[in-house]
This record gives structure tokens, C-alpha cells and sequence, in this order.
């Protein structure tokens, strides 16, 4: 058993704060909003993310980061990718300074293009054997509701990702080691991005060969920029990878797919963001990934084209259009 927090009362951060108790891990979750902590100690139940989902017992809610943290040897990250460094800044000084820190987000920050694990050394100071990453096809609601999962739990340090692997290994989820954090980072981060586009084809009525398209040039597009990056290929073949892009792709569970379908239906961008309360990361992150893929010199015209219609710059049936009538090629280009 290990003493753990997760900062970030979201649907993911309170589905892996239920994997981590039924691992038997002592956990402590901490949450935005002091009454939504209230709640979930009283009920144990988060009803603004997992309405209906009885929390384990063991699970104690707090909106005091410092309470959360105290004596934690495992600490979860589970916050919007674009403001991880203003939590983090006020968190810092609380994470014990042998703490494992694990981020379950999926973004580029956009300004600085660094992987949330580069932001959380930066303001940290952890070095690499200190920080995880945990990714894979985890849509938060079937996690909750203990339906057969498997994940990928990366370190560059291997030692600690077994340790990991062992911190959140259930008998419904099952976390796979890997020491290619650039990999699983990337993998997760161009996902949710081809997942906005996979549903605009969807919200325009296209059928399954647009899905299939978009999909596999999407995967395409990420393998290319891996390797620019460094990041091995087998990573992007396996649950980080296609398992992670598949999932976030054919469900309607996934909040970057609706939130294509509904631009696709003809909603604008602001609208769309009106009517959740929860983060498509892709949203954010398209820039940011359009920006990266330029710096390395490699090109995503899938990325660019999201960013594109995000901005406003295009429309969803534009979108379309300008992706199948680009120059014709040889696929292995």
C-alpha cells in the first residue's frame, strides 16, 4: 500500500483515484471546489463527474492541496493540461521531495511546446527516475465503472515503472511498462486532436471510410512526429498509441469526438464550450502541436487544419475538402 494523492476531482482524476484504491493504496484526492469535496466525503460519490458511481470508502476529498500531499509517496496529476503550471506553482513547495509524480494529462502547453512531464520537472525540479506518465484507451466513465482496461505506465527510470505498475494493477486494469515517456506523451496529446476531427466527419454525416481515413493518417501523422522527437514507434503502435487514438475516436464517451461532432452540426467553437464543463484537450492543444510539428520540421496537415478550424481561420465542410483534395502521394512519404 502506498500513500497517495491525485490533484484533480475531474472525471479521470476520480476514476484513477478508484483504481488506486482498489490497488489498496491509501488515497487522498484533492478538489477545485471545497463543496464538491464536501460532497464526496458525505456520498462518496463525485455527481458532477461520475454521477451514480458509488467511490470507494478509503477515498478522503480535501480542497487543502497541502493536506492532500503530506507524506504522499505517489502524486497524481490529473488537472487541465494549460494550467498545470499555475497549480503547480502553488503545490510545489508541498510535494515531498521523494515523491513519485505521475501526470495523467494529455496536452502540449501552448507558449513554451513542452510535454506536461517537462513542465512538471521544470517546477518541480524531479528529475526523470521521479516522474510517470500514465496513458492509454481510458475513457474515464467505463474505468469507473470497472469494465476491462488496460493502460500504459511509462518512466525513464524502469525500476520505478514497475513500482508504478504495481500501485494501480486491479483486477479490471492493466498497466503495461514502457520507458518511452516522449512517446506515450506525444501519443496522447495528437489523439485528442484527431479525435475533433474524426468528429466532424461524423456531425457531417460522413460514414466510416472518413472515419478510417482520418484515423490511420492520423496515426501517421503522430509517428512522424515522434520520430522527430525521439520517441520509439513501437510506443505509438501499442496502447498509448492506436489503442489510446482508436478509443477516443469510435466513442461517443469521448469529449474531443463530441466536440468535433457538434462543429460538424454546425455549432461554433464558443457555443460547443458553453455546453460542458468539461475540457477537450485538443481544443487547446492543436495549436501547440500545429507550432511543435513546424519546429521539428515535419508535417500534420490533419493538426494544422484542426488548429485552422479552432481559430475560426476555416469551416468544418472546408476542413473536409482541403484534406482530400491535397496533392496526391505515395503513402510511405
Amino acid at each position: 500500500m502506498a500513500r497517495t494523492a491525485v490533484l484533480g476531482a475531474g472525471s479521470w482524476g476520480t476514476a484513477f483515484s478508484m483504481v488506486l484504491a482498489d490497488a489498496g493504496n491509501d488515497v487522498h484526492l484533492w478538489g477545485r471546489r471545497e463543496e464538491l469535496c464536501e460532497v464526496i466525503n458525505a456520498k462518496h460519490e463525485n455527481p458532477d463527474y461520475l454521477p451514480g458511481i458509488a467511490l470507494p470508502d478509503v477515498i478522503e476529498s480535501s480542497h487543502d492541496p497541502a493536506e492532500v500531499l503530506d507524506g504522499c509517496e505517489v502524486v497524481v496529476l490529473a488537472v487541465p493540461s494549460q494550467r498545470l503550471r499555475t497549480n503547480l506553482a502553488q503545490w510545489a513547495e508541498h510535494i515531498p521531495t521523494d515523491a513519485i509524480v505521475v501526470s495523467l494529462m494529455k496536452g502540449i502547453e501552448l507558449g513554451t511546446h513542452m510535454r506536461m512531464s517537462e513542465v512538471i520537472a521544470e517546477m518541480t525540479g524531479a528529475g526523470p527516475e521521479r516522474i510517470g506518465v500514465v496513458s492509454g484507451p481510458n475513457l474515464a466513465r467505463e474505468i469507473a465503472a470497472r469494465e476491462p482496461a488496460a493502460s500504459v505506465v511509462a518512466c525513464a527510470d524502469e525500476t520505478v515503472a514497475e513500482y508504478l505498475q504495481q500501485v494501480c494493477h486491479t483486477s479490471a486494469f492493466r498497466p503495461y511498462t514502457n520507458t518511452d515517456v516522449i512517446g506515450c506523451e506525444l501519443g496522447g496529446t495528437t489523439k485528442n486532436i484527431i479525435g475533433i476531427a474524426v468528429g466532424v466527419t461524423d456531425g457531417l454525416g460522413f460514414g466510416d471510410n472518413a472515419k478510417a481515413t482520418v484515423i490511420t493518417r492520423g496515426l501517421a501523422e503522430t509517428a512522424r512526429l515522434g520520430h522527430a522527437m525521439g520517441a520509439d514507434p513501437r510506443t505509438l503502435s501499442g496502447l498509448a498509441g492506436l489503442g489510446d487514438l482508436v478509443a477516443t475516436c469510435s466513442s461517443p464517451l469521448s469529449r474531443n469526438r463530441s466536440f468535433g461532432e457538434k462543429l460538424g452540426k454546425g455549432m461554433s467553437v464558443d457555443e460547443v464550450v458553453a455546453s460542458t464543463r468539461q475540457v477537450a484537450e485538443g481544443v487547446k492543444s492543436c495549436q501547440a502541436v500545429a507550432e511543435l510539428a513546424k519546429l521539428h520540421g515535419v508535417e500534420m496537415p490533419i493538426v494544422e487544419l484542426v488548429a485552422a478550424l479552432i481559430r475560426g481561420d476555416t469551416t468544418p465542410e472546408e476542413t473536409v475538402s482541403t484534406l482530400i483534395s491535397r496533392q496526391a502521394r505515395p503513402e510511405s512519404e
